[in-house]
């Protein structure tokens, strides 16, 4: 496509040209359109309002005030309410915590993952015996 085909495709899917896009060089212009338009804005496996408070998560941990603002503007187009995006935050915030712990603490990879294999066999046979309680009342 021609950067007036891919504009005219930008035009008709968000009303105008984003100027971000404007100096996208011209080898890789349509093909950085097709994939943001793929996976930001087309419905997929994953609810477009979930990806978005994913971007939101993932932009406020890289600490991108573009990306922020993008997530968080298209989230509420999409129906996220302040709470659900506060929880996110909160969520992402506490993810990050976490990942600077672990890593700066050098904890043993290895042992995380066994672990966290034990934790989710305990957490699987609770549900089945909750299930089987349930079934059995």
């Amino acid at each position: 496509m021609t950067r007036r085909e891919v504009y005219s495709d930008m035009e008709e899917t968000l009303g105008l040209v984003p100027s971000f896009f404007k100096i996208v060089p011209d080898s890789t212009l349509e093909q950085d359109w097709q994939a943001f338009k793929n996976i930001q804005l087309a419905e997929g496996v994953v609810p477009n309002k979930y990806k978005e408070l994913v971007g939101l998560g993932i932009a406020a941990a890289t600490k991108c005030r573009y990306c922020a603002l993008f997530h968080t503007h298209v989230a509420k187009m999409l129906g996220a309410t302040d709470e659900e995006i506060h929880e996110v935050l909160r969520y992402a915030g506490n993810s990050a915590l976490w990942s600077v712990w672990l890593n700066g603490n050098q904890v043993d990879y290895d042992e995380f993952k066994d672990e966290l294999h034990r934790i989710g066999e305990y957490l699987t046979a609770k549900a089945e015996r909750a299930e089987l309680q349930k079934a059995a009342m």
